[in-house]
């Protein structure tokens, strides 16, 4: 059997630095076929776009998609994220966003008196529609009546597949889930978003769902972490929480996404979250952490899961040593000296 195919696009900024750092690590466990793309900011100076016409044709021939940081100071972010990033999730019907949220023992997280058994969370963003739909526009630009429309746009199929994918995870695991909404204020799409939860519910009877506002959940991450397991969220709700989440587990130099398309029509897309990083972009210093956890969400869903496994143990190994940390987690390592430790880590097949 041929090993699969991975599309690897390191990006901007730090992206570049913690990509290669990751694949290393799954070089290290499996076989991959990795095909590298130099698409982003540095390839939109030259070809004034984030990625060539026949992009998503080059993507849909792989089996998974290995992504780094997309967006850059001379890039407008609006172009950045609409040139490459949101066309792919689209494109490929990745409408769920997977964010673990884990404090890993040996990270000291924020909350006082609160550790691993606190903080261990799993997040399902709506990926495609929502508050990023794209829909509006701007009118009589550039004069004192300048008027722009941002349209939400939610559809009862896409709330139904998310969240009846959000229900089959919680069944997975401690059988609770949350529905973040604000039905209060919001009286159309939050209301709709109500409905269709409530309805999937009566297919999930041993499953607890409540429905928390979203101001109330972001206190509640805080106050009561242990509180929340599995979250169902809109995709501006769920962007907002998930960056608070990877506060609680220690910065998002530990936090790692995936974009999937759960009936594998598309490929799925695998990437840490913190951006490109300007400010310590060619320094070595980036934590590669993220970016390798990424990388075992991919191996998990390409079926890899002893391979996945080995990657999150030696992750957590170097997490709970302290010895070989970036200066995010209060260490001084290099990003090269961390990736060697985690590949000195992995336990044996």
């Amino acid at each position: 059997m041929s090993n699969p195919r991975v599309a690897v696009v390191a990006g901007d900024g730090v992206g570049q630095e913690v990509i290669p750092a990751g694949m290393r690590v799954l070089s290290a466990v499996t076989s991959l076929d990795f095909v590298e793309l130099p698409w982003g900011s540095e390839y939109y100076e030259r070809t004034g776009t984030m990625m060539p016409a026949d992009a998503l044709d080059i993507l849909g021939d792989v089996d998974a998609i290995y992504l780094g940081a997309v967006g850059w100071p001379t890039v407008p972010d609006h172009v950045s994220l609409w040139g490459l990033l949101l066309p792919i999730r689209k494109a490929f019907e990745q409408y769920v966003n997977l964010r673990p949220v884990r404090l890993l023992p040996g990270v000291r997280g924020p909350l006082a008196g609160r550790g691993p058994d606190d903080v261990d969370m799993l997040f399902i963003r709506e990926n495609t529609e929502g508050e990023y739909s794209g829909t509006g526009g701007r009118v009589h630009t550039g004069t004192p009546l300048e008027v722009a429309v941002e349209v939400s746009v939610f559809t009862r199929a896409a709330v139904e597949r998310v969240a009846r994918f959000a229900f089959e995870r919680a069944r997975e695991r401690s059988g609770s889930l949350i529905s973040v909404t604000k039905s209060n204020a919001s009286r159309f799409t939050y209301v709709l978003w109500d409905e269709v939860v409530a309805e999937t519910a009566a297919d999930f009877p041993d499953v607890t769902v409540q429905r928390v506002h979203v101001d109330a959940m972001a206190a509640r991450m805080v106050l009561r972490p242990d509180s929340v397991d599995v979250v169902v969220a809109s995709n501006l709700f769920a962007d907002i929480l998930t960056d608070l989440g990877a506060a609680l587990q220690g910065g998002l130099g530990l936090a790692a996404s995936a974009n999937l398309n759960p009936e594998r029509r598309h490929p799925s897309m695998f990437e840490p979250v913190h951006g490109s990083a300007p400010d310590i972009a060619g320094m070595r210093r980036a934590n590669p952490l993220g970016a390798i956890l990424a990388g075992a969400l991919m191996l998990a869903h390409l079926g890899q899961t002893e391979a996945a496994s080995r990657v999150e143990a030696a992750v957590a190994h170097v997490a709970k040593a302290g010895e070989t940390l970036t200066g995010d987690l209060g260490g001084t390592a290099s990003t090269l000296e961390v990736t060697d430790a985690v590949i000195a880590a992995l336990p044996p097949a």
